[in-house]
């Protein structure tokens, strides 16, 4: 099996990843922190980091999670872990494949109906599911130079435009607000759960661990600048922008003259962003070959099956994304602490090799 670089590790956690936080998150933290909203953004970048961090220095032992848990509690029990961690990524994927669906459907499209207009992704969803998570290497170093271009891009559009002083004075929204919005924010942020599901698909070299904390933060310090940039622009009416990369470059100037160039940049995000929002789903279906065998055949059957799945619930949750916000980002947050925190903190107990000491 071909391993991912370190690189491409770096890639990921500094240019993919945080593509997934720039559609429908700074509107919902505009809501509830007002100019304040780049704190709980902080916070979880901060928090984030620690968990990545953790998670690649526990995949220095070398081993995947499902051999960590098989060595520890046997292969029974580690086939039912396994199976449970894979069920949290597919409840994760829920929130970030209706807010695209919903970006397809109101940026791209504007006449067909909206299942019409979503039904390719959900097949292009089904072929790269059906590929290992380790052939993600080589896409994401493809992907991170796409980020790049496409987020400076927009942000050159947009930052002439902002007013950062309307982010003063800070604390206006108050303790509350701040704990609230922090806690609202905790769904976009799993990207620690997704790196453990590529353990034992890359080889830990020397410093991997503080060096992948740091892309992350590098990544995270290009998230605040967009936050900073949105609520610069839109201040008050921010949080009724949805979709919020697609709009801060909407006031460049230049646009009169050069017509919406900015949907090049937004193409490019677009595209990185699907890769991006189909991880979970594939990760959650190679926790699910560990649990139930290497067979042929299955991934491919699991692919369709678990994609199929989500086409019924997409169809079902059509007009309720507010609802599904309110479910699992507003009551049902505190799932994800345990498994993109917790759980790489309490793997450092597990059982090593038996030929390795303790």
């Amino acid at each position: 099996m071909k391993k991912i670089s370190s690189r491409q590790i770096y890639f990921f956690l500094a240019c993919v990843a945080p593509v997934g936080k720039i559609l429908f998150l700074p509107a919902l933290l505009a809501k509830d922190a007002k100019n304040d909203l780049l704190f709980p953004i902080l916070a979880q970048i901060l928090v984030q980091t620690l968990a990545v961090f953790l998670v690649l220095l526990l995949s220095k032992r070398g081993m995947s999670f499902y051999e960590l848990l098989e060595n520890t509690f046997g292969r029974i029990a580690a086939k039912i872990l396994i199976a449970i961690y894979g069920l949290f990524l597919l409840f994760a994927a829920l929130l970030p494949l209706l807010e695209q669906k919903l970006f397809v459907q109101s940026v791209f499209y504007d006449t067909l109906p909206s299942l019409i207009a979503f039904a390719p992704f959900f097949i292009f969803s089904a072929y790269v599911c059906a590929k290992p998570l380790s052939s993600f290497g080589r896409t994401w170093d493809l992907l991170a130079p796409l980020a790049i271009v496409g987020f400076v891009g927009i942000m050159l559009l947009s930052a002439g435009s902002a007013d950062y002083s309307a982010l003063a004075p800070a604390g206006a929204a108050g303790g509350s607000g701040f704990l609230r919005s922090t806690a609202d924010a905790t769904s976009w942020f799993f990207d620690a759960a997704l790196l453990l599901t590529f353990m034992g698909k890359y080889e830990y070299k020397k410093g991997m661990a503080w060096k992948g904390a740091l892309s992350y933060l590098a990544g995270g310090a290009a998230i605040l600048f967009f936050y900073a940039t949105f609520y610069g622009i839109f201040a008050e009416i921010a949080p009724n922008q949805l979709f919020a990369f697609t709009q801060t470059s909407k006031y460049f100037s230049g646009i009169t003259v050069l017509g919406r160039i900015d949907y090049v940049f937004i193409f490019a995000l677009a595209l990185v962003m699907a890769f991006y929002t189909v991880l979970p789903l594939q990760g959650g279906i190679d926790c699910a070959m560990e649990a139930f065998g290497t067979h042929k055949y299955l991934r491919t059957i699991l692919s369709v099956l678990i994609n199929a799945g989500f086409v019924a619930l997409v169809v079902t949750l059509d007009y309720q994304f507010n609802d599904v916000v309110q479910v699992i980002a507003k009551t049902l947050f505190w799932i994800f602490p345990i498994f993109f925190l917790l759980v790489p903190a309490l793997s450092f107990l597990l059982g090593r090799k038996r030929h390795e000491t303790a």
